[in-house]
Order: structure tokens, then sequence, then C-alpha cells
């Protein structure tokens, strides 16, 4: 991990590079560098340890001259960040150079059987053993090479690799870790996303498993792991690079905040052609959804938090008990899948690994699958097919900390509760109805929300020292807590956790006390009571208490809560959605008034492709 690019044409590749690796540098990363072939074959390897700007720094005055190319930015899996350890890397010659995203599991056994063959290792990864491995394996043709490698790597890889005895080609490779192939006339490029391409060429191919591409100015050819040639068709990218940029937004994290009317729209308008019973968009006819006897919901981190959400209005509006797992947890306890089971996957990216390896656990044990994700083309969506996958139309979401990705996948959720309850008879068809206008009304009432964000920055500033913050909220609430908990903690790294409201005097009561800060989310009428009762147990113990709560219910909350924040009223299964905003701009602004690097935070990357 974490961001691959690289380039083979008529234009210096460096600057090409340089430029790629910026638009990636959102997914997270510890080092940077670049190798480009001269014109006379000469690898020029460049990395440091850090930022970007400091290999910017490097290569200032100094910039490797050369048509071909490859670039990476690294997030650390095997051996400590450092400049030995940033990518490329080379075999013993110094001909052959790799980048890599993703983990060679077997590193450790090939390691020792290249050290018996000579080779001398100097730096702690196991993207070092590939090029190793390759040098070895080369006689004079990098495909077959490459082939050979594929064979006896174990785990997944991203590969991209220039070889200085064929200067006139870029290779690449992939299994199990995603990487886009572009093209146009004269240039060819590669990256492990697409915005690394978009002001280059909107035509690119998503490599599958087990596929090398091989790269030349003229063109681009894809192989299977037998070494036969594959057909692929371009895909076109439909969206701007300005999605991808800030918009004057001061980060990447505040535009998606503002950008949720928009996604939410973007995610229901293609459920919603003027016949409020028209489910076709769901790969599920009445007479399955009459027969199904449980879902299974797997996912990580946000949209584990999505999945949490979809099985309260799942069970609420479709009579379907649903379970939730955490996708790194799902396969290791021999899950139980039954007949006439539905299993979702979530994923922004499309490319979770841990998601992927569920998925695949539940095709394989028979299940129906959908997956819920962003990405088109991505892998997760090719594994189940475009037909069963419902994609959220969110566009580009750039920081590490998610906000549009989660309101869509939420959106989607609720999307799909109404389907299942209204093709089983669980509700009305009246209230079918009703509730897709609350759904087709949300967007603009996500735009009054974003008015508050004055008041959460200034309250931001007074609490920004706060170590621990706990948010509490019952039903949806408390699944919409656990995010925000999780949000808090990511951008901030402020110490945060989200508890049931009525299971604080099991425990966690005992860790308040005078000035600890307790968010508190109330959009729910049927647990109002309760909950008021659990904010009085917490401000007598000195807590200070800021509440998130619907404008209708202001009267019976105010005096509760020291500090009250108001989103629109809504019905109470869409009000979570709009409460999830305020929570979102009070982590981006503790994350601010802290001098975090909010799109950026330390440890994390944009999509987590490996186990």
């Amino acid at each position: 991990m974490c961001g691959i690019v690289g380039y083979i044409g008529d234009q210096q590749a460096c600057p090409v590079l340089m430029e790629g690796l910026s638009r990636l540098s959102y997914r997270g990363y510890d080092s940077a560098g670049v190798a480009v072939l001269d014109a006379t074959g000469v690898l020029n390897i460049q990395k440091a340890k850090g930022r970007l700007e400091n290999l910017e720094e490097l290569l200032a005055g100094n910039m490797p001259a050369g048509t071909v190319g490859i670039g990476h930015t690294r997030w650390a899996t095997h051996g400590e960040p450092s400049d030995l350890n940033a990518h490329p890397h080379t075999d013993v010659k110094g001909g052959i150079a790799v980048v890599h995203n993703g983990i060679i599991e077997n590193h450790e056994s090939l390691r020792r059987h290249l050290q018996g063959l000579g080779c001398v290792f100097v730096s702690q990864t196991d993207t070092e053993v590939v090029a190793h491995l390759l040098s070895t394996l080369y006689e004079g043709d990098m495909k077959a090479a490459l082939l050979k490698a594929m064979s006896m790597l174990e785990g997944s890889y991203a590969l991209g690799v220039v070889c200085d005895q064929e200067p006139t080609k870029l290779f690449c490779a992939r299994h199990e870790s995603p990487l886009v192939v572009g093209s146009k006339a004269g240039e060819s490029f590669i990256a492990s996303d697409i915005p690394a391409l978009l002001s280059h060429t909107r035509d690119v191919i998503f490599l599958q498993d087990k596929e090398i591409a091989v790269l030349e100015a003229t063109g681009v050819q894809v192989f299977d792991a037998f070494g036969h040639l594959r057909q692929h068709e371009f895909y076109h990218v439909e969206w701007d690079l300005s999605s991808a940029e800030k918009g004057g937004y001061a980060h990447y994290m505040l535009k998606e905040i503002h950008e949720q009317p928009t996604a939410l729209h973007s995610t229901f308008a293609p459920r919603n052609n003027g016949d409020a019973h028209d489910y076709r968009w769901l790969p599920i006819v009445p007479d399955e959804a009459k027969k199904l006897k449980k879902i299974s919901i797997v996912a990580c981190g946000t949209a584990y938090h999505a999945g949490i959400f979809g099985k309260y209005v799942i069970e609420k509006l479709a009579r379907l008990p649903v379970m939730v797992d955490v996708a790194s947890e799902y396969r290791y306890r021999d899950p139980i899948i039954g007949e006439d089971e539905l299993f979702i996957a979530i994923s922004q990216s499309g490319e979770t690994a841990d998601t992927l390896a569920a998925l695949r656990e539940a095709k394989r044990r028979g299940a129906k699958v959908l997956a819920i994700c962003n990405v088109v083309g991505s892998t997760i969506a090719r594994e189940v097919g475009d037909e069963a996958t419902l994609y959220t139309y969110a566009g580009p979401e750039i920081a590490v900390a998610s906000t549009k990705a989660y309101m869509t996948q939420v959106e989607m959720m609720l999307l799909l509760a109404l389907a299942l309850g209204d093709m089983r008879g669980a509700l009305t068809p009246a209230e079918a109805e009703r509730l897709r206008g609350e759904i087709a009304d949300l967007p603009a009432k996500a735009e009054q929300t974003l008015a508050i964000e004055e008041q959460l920055q200034r309250f931001a500033s007074t609490v920004s020292q706060k170590k621990h913050v706990f948010f509490v909220g019952r039903g949806l609430d408390f699944a919409l807590s656990m995010e925000a908990a999780l949000k808090l903690k990511e951008v901030s790294y402020v110490f945060s956790e989200a508890y049931a409201a009525g299971e604080l005097k099991h425990g966690p009561i005992a860790l308040l006390q005078e000035g600890r800060l307790v968010v508190a989310t109330i959009t729910q009428p049927a647990l109002l009571d309760k909950t008021l009762s659990n904010l009085r147990e917490i401000k007598a113990r000195g807590a200070y208490v800021l509440a998130v709560c619907r404008e209708d219910l202001h009267d019976k909350v105010v005096g509760e809560a020291d500090e009250l924040m108001l989103i629109p009223a809504a019905d109470d299964l869409l009000a979570p959605l709009l409460a999830v905003i305020p929570l979102q701009l009070f982590a981006y602004s503790m994350a601010v008034a802290r001098g975090c690097d909010v799109d950026k935070p330390r440890n994390l990357a944009k999509s987590v492709t490996v186990e």
C-alpha cells in the first residue's frame, strides 16, 4: 500500500509521476519514490521518507530524465517508514525496479530461497522480494518472468515494473489489489486509482485478478495468467477531475460534508422513476423477497456502522432478522449460511480486502449476494456483477475519513429496507409511498442542516483540548453514535467511544467525572424519555453534555443538555441521516482546532486493500 503510478510516452515521465502521486496522496502514506528510465536505459531512483514534499525537495533541480517510469506512495506494512523501505525497490544489479501495493504472504520463504541464490537484501519489505525474484526469473522477457513470478507469489499485489533491458515497455500485474490502466494516443498509464489519471485520459481498463498488462507508448496489451491475450473494453470515466479537487474548501473532508445533499440526490435518483413500487433497480423479485429468512451484512469501519443502521431499518420495515458482522471476523467464525439468506457486502472503494474475502466465502457457501459500493468497476462490484451491485453514486471521496460515502450507504440501506418491506407486504402501499416522499426531501433538509457549521466551529474551539469524549444514543441514535465516535478519533486523535445510553450504568458510568464531554444524539421520540433519564444520570456526575436534537423535540430536551444543536424535523427513520452532519462537522472542527492533518490522518489509509 498505498499509491501506484506509472507512465510511458513522449513526455518526461517524472512530472507525470509526481502529479499522479499528488492526486493519490489522499490515500495516506509515509514515504514516496520514483524510478525513471533514461534514454540510455539507466534507472534513476529517488525516494524519501515522509510527505511528498520531501521527495519534491529532493528532486528540485535534479529531476530524473526519461519517458518511462513508476512512482509510489507507501503505507508501511513490513518495515518502518524510512528511505530504505520506501518504494521503488530494485534487484541486486539495479536494472529492475518494482512498486507494489498489497502483502506478499510467503515473502519470508521466498527471501530465504533468494538469499541462497546470492541475492542481498537492503530493506525490511516484502516488496524487495519481488524485485529479486523477477531478476532470477528474467531471461530477456519481462512478461514471461512476471507470469512465472505470479505462480510463486502468495497474497495480494498490484505491481508496476520497469526493466533496463526493455526500456520501451512498462509492465504491471494484479491480484486482489486494485490497478487501473489508462491509454491515449502516444501515451499509456497505470495507477492504483482513477484520479491519478484523469488529467491525462478518461479511458481506462480495470485489471482483473492474475492479469498482466504490457504498456508501450503505442498502446496496451493485457494477458491472463497463462499468457493468453485478453480483450478488454475501455471504461470511459464520466466524472470530472474537479470532483476530486477541493473547490475552494479548506479540506477535502469539509467539501465532502457539504456535498452530501447532492450525494443523497444522486443515490436516490436512479431508484426513483415515478412509480413508488417499481423496484427493478433491486435484483430481487417479490417472490424472492417473501422467501427470505435472514440477511447478513458484512463490512469494515464506517461501512460496518452503515450496516448497523441497516439492521435497524430492515428489521423495522421488512420484518426480517439481520446479522451484522465485522468483515475481518466473518470467515473465522465458521459462519452458518442458510437457505434463502441474502448476504450484503458494503464497501466505499469496492476494494476492502476483508470485505472481499468475506464475500467470496459467502458465495462459496451458496449465499445470494449483493454489494453496496461507490466505485464502478471495483473488485467487489466485478465479483458480484453490476446487476447485483447497488452503486451509491456519491462521487469520488478523497478525504481518508468517510462522510458522504457513509451518508449514501445509509440511504441505500433505507431504500433497500423500504423495497423489501413493500415487496414482503410488511408495509402498506401508502406507508411505502410516504417514506419515499420523505427520502426525496432529504437533500433539501441536509442543506438546511449544514447551516449549523459555524455554531459547531465555535463550540469545538472551546472543547478542543478535551482528551476523552463519550457518544451516547438509543436505537438508531446508538448506531449513529458509533460512527460519530469513529470520525472524531480518526481525524482529531481524541479518544472517543460510543455507548448505548442504557448501558452506561452497567460500567462506563464509572468513567464520568467533572467536565467530561458527552455527546448525545436525540432523534427518536419513542426513546426520548429513556434518553433524557440517561442524560440526567450523566449530568449528575458532573459531565458536560452536547445534544444533537430534532427541532421538534427542542422543548423537551432544552434544559437537559448544556449545549443544543438542532436539526430539521424528519421521520424517525430518516432523522439520523440529518443528525450525522453536525457530528461530522464536530469531528472536523475539533481536528482543525487541534492542528491535525484532517484529510490524511496518521497511520490511516483510504482503501484498506490488505488483510
